[in-house]
């Protein structure tokens, strides 16, 4: 089960996450994201678990409680929405848009 938390503070680390959910299953992974030019921590992540069973336990004890000073929101994570890829009509709209 993919569980989403957020809220986390900048200072949680990865191996914190998995010691903090692994008090309710297996954690088989984390990830808290990144911003890809900073390095800086978005906020939130991404907890995997090997049960659903696990993961709902860990939902229901941890949605709310307080981790590393914050207040984390957890809860099962959804798919992610599909995206453009850009390709060769990537802007079209904003070329069509213009007057000249």
């Amino acid at each position: 089960m993919k569980i989403y938390v957020g809220n986390i503070s900048y200072d949680t680390t990865e191996s914190k996450l998995h010691k903090v959910f692994s008090e309710y299953g297996e954690v088989l992974s984390t990830r808290i994201m990144t911003d890809k030019f900073t390095g800086r921590t978005r906020g939130f992540g991404f907890v995997e678990m090997t049960s659903d069973s696990d993961g709902l336990k860990a939902i229901e004890k941890l949605h709310d409680t307080m981790v590393d000073q914050r207040n984390i929101v957890v809860n099962e994570a959804r798919p992610q929405a599909e995206r453009e890829t850009g390709g060769k009509n990537f802007g079209s709209n904003r070329r069509s848009n213009n007057r000249y």
